[in-house]
């Protein structure tokens, strides 16, 4: 059985969605995305899953680019 050890999330900066993706570590991932996106936050969506279902969600769309507006 497949380890569940891959968060989705949504970064989000002023009550807007900024950025979706996947990671194994969102502490980390959200420092990351201070350069690009400062005083934003990352909000997990849905559980801890399977690096494989991860990557099914951003296929299917999970994972968008939104302009800074």
């Amino acid at each position: 059985m497949a380890e569940r050890d891959t968060y989705k999330y949504q970064l989000t900066k002023g009550g807007k969605i900024v950025h979706r993706g996947i990671t194994n570590d969102l502490d980390r991932r959200q420092q990351e995305h201070q350069d690009e996106y400062p005083n934003s936050r990352i909000k997990q969506v849905g559980r801890q899953t399977t690096r494989e279902a991860a990557l099914k969600w951003e296929r299917e769309g999970g994972k968008r680019r939104y302009r800074n507006s």
